[in-house]
């Protein structure tokens, strides 16, 4: 809980000034998810692979989760951001973003992710109703977040307990098609 909130502190004044300040804060929490989420050994092919967020559809954090990341490692693992439209292009990914261009089409995305150890994190508000881990919202001027635990087991993810006492936790009903 701590660190969020030095998070927090450390990014709140160079956001003040900075737009967009969202995007800003939204990459900050990205990778502080990464700090809280125990990946199993098969999400890595090696111990030197980078660990990658992918963002999927249109990047709204411009150069701010680039920023966020830079020279920052999760595990020993370097992180990288790549960006794609397409989810095939994210499979070596360890987080994928799923911007508001790409939400549109949510059981394609979980379909070709199959259950594989990946982060998912949206923004959209029924990212988490269709199989999503990681929802981010706004309530006023702050970001929060909601969690679903039932799909980061689903993915193989280990979610740690500082990030389940910070966050929403939420266990949507399954939707029928």
């Amino acid at each position: 809980m701590a660190r969020w909130c030095v998070l927090l502190v450390f990014f709140a004044p160079s956001t003040l000034r900075a737009q967009p300040r969202e995007y800003q804060i939204k990459a900050a929490f990205v990778y502080n998810f990464a700090q809280f989420v125990l990946w199993p050994e098969t999400a890595f092919t090696n111990a030197t692979q980078p660990f990658q967020i992918g963002i999927l559809g249109e990047n709204p954090f411009g150069k701010a989760l680039e920023e966020t990341v830079k020279g920052e490692a999760i595990k020993g693992h370097p992180i990288t951001v790549v960006e794609s439209s397409h989810i095939e292009k994210l499979s070596g990914c360890q987080i994928i973003f799923v911007s508001k261009s790409a939400a549109a089409h949510p059981d394609d995305i979980f379909q070709k992710l199959d259950s594989r150890p990946v982060l998912t994190v949206s923004e959209d508000p029924d990212f988490i109703q269709h199989g999503g881990i990681i929802n981010l919202y706004r309530d006023g001027a702050k970001i929060h977040f909601e969690i679903n635990p039932d799909a980061a087991e689903k993915s193989g993810l280990k979610l740690g307990s500082e990030l389940l006492s910070v966050g929403k936790v939420v266990h949507p009903t399954p939707t029928s098609k």
